[in-house]
């Protein structure tokens, strides 16, 4: 018999247990949950109470889970008790009469869940304001702040502020309805825009290049008054910084360059003299 199906029996027969990640999960029947938790403190000595709560588990109900631990050497027993209440008039026997830590426990899961618990001695809010109207914590709640109000940050493509691009697919967390189908902005805003076809965009872009945009323009004849056309089949001339700039080609300059007054003429052919920092000057 695994520690699993020890833990189970010990609680009571109508239990069930299985073991996952070092943590032993006991299910029990709701009618059975003070008997078990008594059992648990009782008979396998785990006498102190950690944590109760609850998870949506939507068309199935509610899981009530309490987290009940024994401090013993040489080390710490867990054991997580469950059970499952119905969506409908969800309700549970309180367990302070078993844990008197469990009170404000099942204050929070009363009133983030809506599950009732019949017995507690003083089963009022304790989170939530006055007048707050539903059970945050449930799975088909609304929230409604996200719709009634904006949220600071950066506007995203498509959104109002943000100019007429086209908005990127937007992911609706569970709980926050579409603004234009619930709340004060229901049936006025406009659609999404729709992102262009990817062959669309791609020949939008091809149009926007610079070959693209002097082509169009040498397309169009001459450009300003008195400025010569500008070929557009011409390439670019490319020219490293060793050659020097068009001026100090020989083919395209004069044998002589123009120099002042009374210096000595400087031929354009001869070639620039290169030194590097580590040769030093001429007159080194």
């Amino acid at each position: 018999m695994t520690s699993a199906e020890q833990y189970a029996a010990s609680v009571g027969e109508w239990a069930t247990g299985a073991e996952a990640y070092g943590l032993i999960t006991v299910d029990v029947p709701a009618e059975h949950w003070i008997e078990a938790l008594t059992n648990a403190r009782d008979v396998l000595g785990l006498g102190f109470f950690d944590w109760l709560s609850a998870v949506d588990e939507l068309g199935e109900g509610f899981s009530v889970v309490a987290h009940l631990a024994a401090a013993e050497a040489p080390g710490v027993r867990h054991l997580a008790l469950r059970t499952r209440v119905p969506r409908e008039g969800a309700a549970l026997p309180t367990a302070v009469p078993v844990y008197a830590g469990a009170a404000w426990h099942e204050r929070e899961t009363h009133e983030m869940f809506g599950i009732d618990f019949p017995g507690h001695p003083h089963l009022v809010t304790l989170l939530l304001p006055d007048g707050f109207e539903g059970h945050p914590l449930r799975k088909e709640f609304v929230l409604a702040a996200r719709v009634a109000k904006d949220w600071p940050g950066a506007k995203e493509p498509g959104e109002s502020g943000h100019g007429d691009g086209p908005a990127r697919r937007k992911m609706q967390p569970a709980g926050v309805p579409d603004p234009n189908e619930w709340g004060p902005l229901k049936g006025t805003l406009p659609p999404v825009a729709e992102r262009p076809a990817r062959g669309a965009r791609a020949a939008g872009a091809a149009a926007r290049t610079p070959r693209a945009a002097a082509a169009a323009g040498a397309g169009g004849g001459a450009g300003a008054e008195g400025a010569p056309a500008v070929r557009a089949d011409r390439p670019r001339r490319t020219r490293s910084v060793s050659e020097g700039s068009a001026s100090q080609s020989g083919a395209e300059a004069p044998a002589v360059a123009p120099t002042a007054e009374g210096a000595p003429a400087v031929r354009a052919d001869r070639p620039r003299r290169t030194r590097s920092v580590s040769d030093g000057s001429v007159s080194q």
